[in-house]
């Protein structure tokens, strides 16, 4: 019975460890995608406008809103990777930013916008999910 109980304790544990890398991988992903999507926004000949969109924006305020999003997501992931409890709290508020920032600009590009909304949900699922004792073990 005991044999039992610690087999199923250690794959939750490698399940959270899993969950928490996850997590940080896709986080870096975004975060650089965010980066060349304020790239874009900043070189002005790459996007589109559309006159008739409720919401208007500076074109290089919003590039570097991105770029801005996007290298703190890339040093949250590294975070992340150190299985530290900040470093998924920070995870949960960036993603949720960065489905915030993507959703204003549904109109402009609502391909890219629906893939980054679902990767950043992705990992605020991945960081809400792990227990926290979980998560600690892994390390």
């Amino acid at each position: 019975m005991t044999t039992t109980h610690n087999s199923r304790v250690g794959t939750a544990q490698q399940w959270a460890g899993g969950l928490v890398v996850f997590a940080a991988v896709m986080l870096a992903i975004d975060g650089v995608l965010q980066i060349f999507r304020g790239i874009t926004a900043l070189s002005r000949d790459v996007f589109v406008t559309t006159p008739d969109y409720v919401f208007k924006f500076n074109l290089t305020a919003w590039g570097w809103t991105h770029i801005i999003l996007g290298a703190v997501a890339v040093v949250v992931s590294l975070g992340l990777f150190q299985v530290a409890l900040w470093a998924r709290i920070c995870g949960v508020v960036i993603a949720g930013l960065i489905i915030i920032a993507n959703f204003l600009s549904l109109p402009y590009y609502p391909v890219w916008s629906v893939v980054m909304i679902a990767l950043s949900g992705f990992v605020i699922w991945a960081l809400c999910v792990v227990k926290r004792d979980d998560s600690y073990a892994a390390s």
